[in-house]
């Protein structure tokens, strides 16, 4: 049952736009009732919030994917040799599955957050003012199209290479098994 679920929830959460995902959650919530006369309306009918939910909800589908190809990238011969020498199933998955599987699963995901990064733009069609957003308001009062979209498009750039380093600087750290010995070390 809660695998069927996961199936479901990613397929409709891969299967369809961002964009209609946020149009759904901002306009499509306030029409059922129990929603809107629960305790959640009042977050639920800010456009900040919806457009975080429908962000969170995607991510979530494609990070659940990504994280299930990193866990079925282990080795079974890995899991059997910690089997073989007692190992707990909490403890196999605290010290060989989880590791082993976020390391291969860190490019995947990085890509990922990017994508998210990007996806953002999309908020500002459910009039949550980020970049685009901003953008938009600056270029319909200053009439500079090019400049404006310009400096947007390099504050994008500038976030995603920051998160780029940030994950290549993980990678790279959860990598030190894998390097090269120097020559010098070698004796």
């Amino acid at each position: 049952a809660l695998a069927g679920f996961a199936k479901g929830y990613i397929f409709v959460f891969r299967g369809s736009p961002l964009l209609i995902q946020m149009f759904l959650v901002f306009y499509g919530l306030g029409q059922f009732g129990f929603i809107r006369y629960s305790f959640l309306w009042p977050f639920l009918r800010e456009p900040m919030v919806c457009a975080i939910l429908s962000l969170a909800l995607c991510t979530a589908g494609y990070t659940a994917e990504i994280f299930r190809g990193g866990i079925r990238a282990v080795s079974p011969k890995e899991i059997e040799a910690a089997r073989s020498i007692g190992m707990s199933g909490s403890l196999l998955v605290r010290r060989i599955l989880a590791p082993i599987a976020f390391r291969h699963a860190l490019p995947a995901y990085s890509t990922e957050i990017v994508l998210m990064m990007k996806s953002t733009a999309l908020a500002s069609l459910v009039t949550v003012w980020e970049v685009t957003g901003v953008a938009q308001r600056l270029i319909s009062q200053t009439y500079r199209t090019m400049e404006v979209f310009l400096c947007a498009a390099i504050i994008y750039l500038v976030l995603n290479f920051i998160i780029l380093q940030g994950m290549a600087l993980l990678e790279y750290s959860l990598s030190r098994h894998r390097r090269a010995i120097p020559q010098a070390l070698k004796a």
